[in-house]
């Protein structure tokens, strides 16, 4: 059973930084995409950043281009999304999630997800 664990959301001023993980268990595919999406009140959710297990690219919505950074360390089956310089427009639920493609993918359909994480940005 694929489970995907996200942790590190809280509470930051604004201006300031956290790093997200998401840790993969159950996963024995060679080929997919994995990120994350935020959802905030009464908005939809959105994807932030995905990143490609077979080539390593990458994707970030415009909002957070420049201030956020999506990594993986495959030994370890996680996945980290550093944020910096947040905003108290990035507060919102941050979830992980995973499709089973080769290549990269980062939207509303993907395969697998992972319980959110709250993250949210004083002013």
């Amino acid at each position: 059973e694929v489970q995907l664990q996200a942790s590190g959301g809280g509470l930051v001023q604004a201006g300031g930084s956290l790093r997200l993980s998401c840790a993969a268990s159950g996963f024995t595919f060679d080929d997919y995409a994995i990120g994350w999406f935020r959802q905030a009140p009464g908005k939809e959710r959105e994807g932030v950043s995905c990143i490609s297990s077979s080539d390593g690219s990458t994707y970030y919505a415009d909002s957070v281009k420049g201030r956020f950074t999506i990594s993986s360390d495959n030994a370890k089956n996680t996945v980290y999304l550093q944020m910096n310089s947040l905003k108290p427009e990035d507060t919102a639920v941050y979830y992980c999630a995973a499709d089973i493609v080769a290549g990269l993918r980062c939207y509303y359909g993907m395969d697998y997800w992972g319980k959110g994480t709250q993250v949210t940005v004083s002013s």
